[in-house]
């Protein structure tokens, strides 16, 4: 495995769940954190402070709206002039909706697109020029069998492993992955599912290359862990 000391490493949606378990994670492996969060500023910084204490060198907090284009350029540029290279990347940032779909607003099925899949691939290609190393792309069980209720979820992340598996083909400097969970115990499924916790660690171990991996796999964290862990 590769020691991950000293590397740059960028979380969206950090300041919560699989996010911040992820980056507690890094920063016990050494890593320099870039942090971001969308609405709630004090969770990312007491989220960052945690890192620090861990062993992260720095962890840097930037607000990041996926939705919002001016916002993804914007903070990509902050994070440019405060860092010359990002060395793994983990588009974590997300959202569910349980609904049946026809009772679906045009608004709802518009902020699942727009952050599960389309902020997740403008927020890559800006980032694009800084990534040396690695891309995670975390999408879900949901994006390998359909469930229903959650029908434009689904679309979202099945649509996420196909970005990541053409991205793997057209970047031959940069591995890109893509990883897996099933229900997590966050604040998007009432805190039920497997600990975030186990999430980040396959996450992290992905980008140490614990596993047996080519660019563009699918990294199912369901066969490292079952949902009683």
């Amino acid at each position: 495995m590769a020691s991950l000391t000293g590397k740059i490493v960028l979380i969206t949606g950090s300041s919560i769940g699989i996010g911040r378990e992820s980056a507690f994670l890094f920063s016990r492996e050494g890593c320099t954190l870039i942090l971001t969060y969308c609405k709630d500023e004090k969770e990312a910084a007491d989220a960052a402070e945690k890192c620090r204490t861990l062993g992260a060198p720095e962890a840097f907090v930037v607000r990041l709206d996926v939705t919002d284009d001016e916002n993804i350029l914007g903070a990509v540029k902050k994070i440019s002039e405060k860092f010359d290279k990002i060395d793994i990347l983990v588009n974590n940032a997300g959202v569910i909706l349980w609904k049946p779909f026809k009772e679906q607003t045009f608004d709802e099925i518009q902020s699942q697109c727009r952050v599960n899949y389309e902020g997740l691939v403008k927020f890559t290609l800006a980032c694009l020029p800084l990534v040396k190393e690695t891309i995670i792309n975390i999408a879900s069980g949901a994006g390998k069998e359909a469930y229903p209720k959650l029908t434009t979820y689904c679309g979202t992340k099945f649509a996420v492993r196909g970005f990541t598996q053409a991205l793997a083909q057209e970047l031959k400097d940069i591995m890109v992955y893509c990883v897996n969970p099933r229900v997590t115990a966050t604040r998007m499924t009432g805190f039920e599912g497997i600990h975030p916790s186990k999430v980040a660690e396959v996450i992290v171990n992905t980008a140490k290359g614990a596993y047996v991996l080519e660019s563009g796999d699918d990294v199912d964290v369901w066969d490292y862990f079952d949902d009683a862990d």
